[in-house]
């Protein structure tokens, strides 16, 4: 009984203590105002996300990945059943056009991989890379991600036979441990290939492409969430392990430019991807975020006249894009989302007659098979992402990708947090993930009555609109 009473009285002293400190605090006006039970609010606010996630809010309406797509990639990662059950629950804004006679199943043919790179006239490398499959791996800069998460990305490329992007952060031993196929991604830093002064270095250019596992190399004007505005990397990720890599000082934030100081204009961009072709004798490609559809005509036609100006490739950033940090009006409100910028690019492509020179990637919340099979519809040779691989290797979309605490390991920079990501694990449900888009993207392409993926056109897909009614026949 005694033990009871002194609880109490501690617990009493605690809540006037905090009364007292609430009434006179000037911070917080809810707590002056409404000491003590104020503290629920905050509460409330700060842990809400979490409980809306997972117990208030219908497996449709979350942003920006509803749970029904989290799941669809969370069981195909496990290797488990994604069939659903009684009826769907998506409201589709497009539908295939299935054939009336599908392709058996003695007809079908795999995605036999398409060739980046020419050998021959202006603008050939030395090194070309066939490309297996049409479903990759988005950049992702280590520091970015834990060196966990990139060591699993990096064994289940290999283990999926797809390629990964280094993202704008440097080549890590990180990257080259999986044994996977890379794209070197050159930001506007130029992080991994700078020189003293951080300039484009031709040394380290060549030490990178020394790397056999280095396919590509990939220039990257802007990414969709944040286009005019460099990479972000908050100081307490910036350990003297990712500063020597990116060649900056360890422990400040590390800020890219918002655009690299030496491309200015087409014609500097056409050079620049001419000397790191030439240099690192493998393909180079641009990514960049359509805003202004004249200057992908401007470009393109300049890749006409001047071919060995012209990128091996071209990845198209939808404004709905991903990062670890961005600015608000970036992210919501500036660049065309790839379900316009997709096919302006492919009918640019197509009119200027690059469609066998250029290849297109395509990548922006393409996570699901039925979104991947659209941009294939659109033009896109490729499909990259990012935040889809990320959700097979653990990640609950907590929106702490920049905080470094987060509970997944998979942005974390706590050991503590890192160490319960086990790259053995999640390298195998990055290949089932991959794996599972490409046999279902294949299964779309067979009920419309194609051999394989590589023959999907625009004809295949159409929008669908929703009237009063609740349907409205699908445009032809």
């Amino acid at each position: 009984m005694m033990l009871v009473l002194l609880v109490g009285f501690a617990g009493l002293a605690a809540v006037a203590a905090i009364y007292i400190h609430d009434r006179r605090q000037t911070t917080h006006t809810i707590l002056r105002n409404f000491p003590v039970i104020g503290h629920f609010r905050y509460f409330a606010e700060t842990w809400g996300e979490y409980m809306r996630q997972y117990q208030y809010l219908p497996d449709w309406a979350e942003r920006p990945f509803n749970r029904l797509e989290r799941s669809w990639v969370y069981r195909s990662a496990k290797g488990v059943s994604n069939l659903v059950n009684f009826g769907s629950e998506t409201v589709p804004s497009f539908i295939f056009r299935n054939a009336p006679f599908p392709v058996l199943d003695e007809e079908k043919r795999h995605y036999g991989g398409k060739l980046i790179g020419v050998t021959a006239g202006p603008g050939a490398c030395r090194t070309p890379f066939l490309a297996r499959h049409f479903f990759n791996i988005s950049g992702m800069s280590y520091g970015a991600l834990s060196h966990a998460a990139v060591l699993a990305l990096s064994k289940g490329a290999r283990l999926g036979g797809i390629w990964m992007s280094t993202g704008e952060g440097g080549l890590s031993d990180y990257h080259l441990a999986g044994g996977g196929d890379l794209i070197m991604q050159i930001g506007t830093a130029k992080y991994g290939v700078r020189d003293g002064a951080g300039e484009l270095s031709d040394e380290r250019l060549r030490a990178i492409a020394a790397h056999e596992q280095v396919r590509m190399f990939e220039v990257k004007l802007a990414q969709g969430a944040k286009p005019g505005k460099g990479g972000i990397l908050p100081a307490g990720k910036v350990t003297a392990e990712i500063a020597a890599i990116r060649g900056i000082p360890e422990g400040e934030a590390s800020i890219s430019p918002n655009r690299h100081r030496d491309i200015g204009n087409i014609a500097e961009l056409g050079a620049f991807v001419a000397r790191v072709r030439a240099v690192t004798g493998k393909p180079v490609g641009v990514k960049f975020v359509v805003g202004d559809g004249a200057f992908v005509d401007e470009w393109f036609a300049d890749c006409v006249a001047h071919p060995e100006h012209c990128p091996d490739f071209v990845q198209v950033d939808g404004g709905e894009g991903g990062t670890g940090a961005a600015p608000a009006p970036l992210a919501d409100y500036v660049g065309l989302p790839i379900t316009q910028a997709l096919p302006l690019v492919a009918a640019v492509r197509a009119r200027h007659g690059l469609s066998e020179r250029v290849r297109i990637v395509a990548s922006g919340k393409l996570v699901t098979p039925d979104k991947v099979a659209w941009a294939l519809c659109m033009g896109a040779d490729f499909v990259s992402s990012a935040r889809g691989f990320m959700f097979s290797l653990g990640c609950i979309q907590a929106m702490k990708c920049g905080s470094g605490r987060c509970p997944t390991g998979v942005t974390a920079v706590d050991p503590k947090l890192i160490a319960g990501l086990d790259p053995a694990d999640k390298a195998v449900r990055v290949a089932n993930y991959a794996r599972q888009i490409i046999e279902e993207v294949e299964m779309i392409a067979h009920s419309c009555g194609l051999t394989d993926a590589a023959c999907f056109a625009p004809r295949h897909v159409t929008e669908i609109e929703r009237g009063v009614g609740g349907f409205r026949a699908p445009a032809t």
